[in-house]
């Protein structure tokens, strides 16, 4: 719900652009600043000053703008065009025409060259001397591999049958002796192994156990009441000296700290972000207000330049030169046109009688020299042509008709 009353316009009052827009745009309408008495007493002077050292920068900005526009269509861009083109003409084009008419038909013809020289020579030399050698060479590594395949499996059968007949008998023999003295040497282990464990139970675990029960379990635990009464007392005296050292902190850093930051920055900083609101606002207008008036002096001075340079010279184009220039267009240049006009068409129909006449020459010289040309003989087609070809969608053929 709309709570703002809205300028109404009258039927007597013409209301302008501007104000109708301003009142019907709420974005464009500027919030008042928030800051009380304070805001509004440095608003106006800073506004003032501002605004009197914004202006000269704010127009010598826009004049070097437009000097800058204008040197950039009349100077800048056609010389950048024509160094473009210079740097085409000295750099690319002499590389484009080299690659072009030099290095690609060097290229050709040494690829050529070694085709015809290299690569014909080395197909040949792999085509009939290398495959016939090479295949010779397979076929004898084919009939030697037999022979070796053939003493190999022989020497496979002998060591096969000394494996079955020699090897595996005296493998089992000897396999049976090392049974019998593994079991021996078990139950020798074993005995040893129980005396040892007897040994050791009475002679070490039974004395480290007394040993653990009586006297280090008691010593252990008197030291471990002892640390934790030192540790309570030594808790006790850092708690106290931390308390007091807060205390101390807090009376002689924090408050002082905190009575500063909250009686004199505070206040402070918010009379300088009042300030530089202020200051940053003002610029804004005096930079808006400045471009307005710069517009102003600039739509004045280019009034002013049309009319002392501008107009005069569109009049003496318009009133002396246009009249002047169709005069001489249809008194010399168009009489010049067409007499050029009439000269070309009569020199493209001599030059192309000229080219017909030798191209005649040419060809009673050809007849003379060699003869007529022969005049290509029918051929002798199988089908027939003419009115008695084969008919379409009947059943009847040129061949079986009456």
């Amino acid at each position: 719900m709309d709570l703002e009353k809205r300028p109404r316009e009258s039927s007597g009052t013409r209301v302008g652009p501007l104000e109708r827009r301003a009142a019907e745009s709420p974005v464009r309408r500027e919030p008042e600043a928030s800051g009380g008495c304070l805001a509004v007493a440095i608003r106006i002077p800073v506004r003032i000053i501002v605004f009197v050292l914004v202006v000269p920068v704010r127009m010598l900005w826009d004049a070097l703008v437009v000097i800058g526009r204008f040197l950039n269509d009349v100077l800048l861009r056609p010389l950048g065009r024509a160094l473009l083109w210079l740097a085409r003409a000295v750099f690319v084009w002499p590389f484009v025409g080299l690659w072009r008419y030099v290095v690609v038909p060097v290229g050709k013809a040494l690829g050529w060259l070694g085709n015809v020289l290299v690569v014909v020579p080395l197909v040949w030399l792999y085509r009939h001397v290398l495959t016939p050698v090479g295949q010779a060479i397979a076929w004898v590594a084919r009939g030697f591999g037999a022979v070796l395949g053939w003493i190999a499996r022989g020497v496979g059968a002998a060591l096969g049958w000394v494996y079955t007949h020699l090897l595996t008998p005296f493998g089992h023999a000897v396999s049976w002796v090392l049974k019998g003295l593994g079991a021996g040497l078990a139950a020798l282990g074993i005995g040893v192994w129980a005396v040892v464990a007897w040994l050791a139970k009475y002679l070490v675990a039974v004395p480290a156990v007394w040993l653990y029960t009586w006297v280090l379990e008691p010593l252990g635990r008197g030291i471990s009441w002892c640390g934790k009464g030192l540790v309570w007392l030594v808790s006790m005296i850092v708690t106290g000296v931390g308390t007091a050292l807060h205390w101390i902190a807090r009376v002689v850093l924090v408050l002082p700290a905190l009575a500063l930051w909250r009686w004199i920055l505070t206040p402070v900083g918010r009379v300088l972000a009042v300030i530089g609101r202020e200051v940053w606002d003002a610029l804004g207008h005096a930079w808006r207000v400045a471009g307005y008036i710069s517009l102003a002096v600039g739509r004045f001075l280019g009034t002013l330049l049309r009319w002392i340079f501008v107009e005069p010279v569109r009049w003496v184009y318009r009133s002396v030169l246009t009249p002047v220039g169709h005069v001489v267009r249809d008194t010399v240049l168009r009489p010049a046109a067409q007499a050029a006009r009439g000269v070309g068409r009569a020199t493209r129909q001599a030059l192309a009688a000229a080219r017909e006449s030798v191209r005649q020459t040419r060809a009673d010289i050809r007849r003379m020299l060699f003869g007529e040309p022969r005049q290509p003989l029918p051929a002798d087609r199988r089908e027939p042509s003419g009115r008695e070809a084969r008919t379409l969608g009947r059943s009847t053929t040129a061949l079986t008709k009456d």
